[in-house]
């Protein structure tokens, strides 16, 4: 699979691993951070009433 065809949810996490990664950002902190941004997502999800 090319990452021309692959899903947008895909794309993303390739991108953000890439700017992870590239940065040096230790795992810790990426871990950290993902789980702050996982929660703010789904309160946003659960706002516009999206499953």
């Amino acid at each position: 699979m090319s990452l021309e065809t692959a899903s947008d949810e895909i794309k993303l996490a390739v991108d953000l691993i890439q700017l992870l990664e590239e940065n040096q950002v230790p795992t810790a902190t990426v871990l950290a951070a993902l789980a702050i941004v996982q929660r703010d997502y789904q309160q946003k999800q659960a706002a516009e009433g999206v499953n």
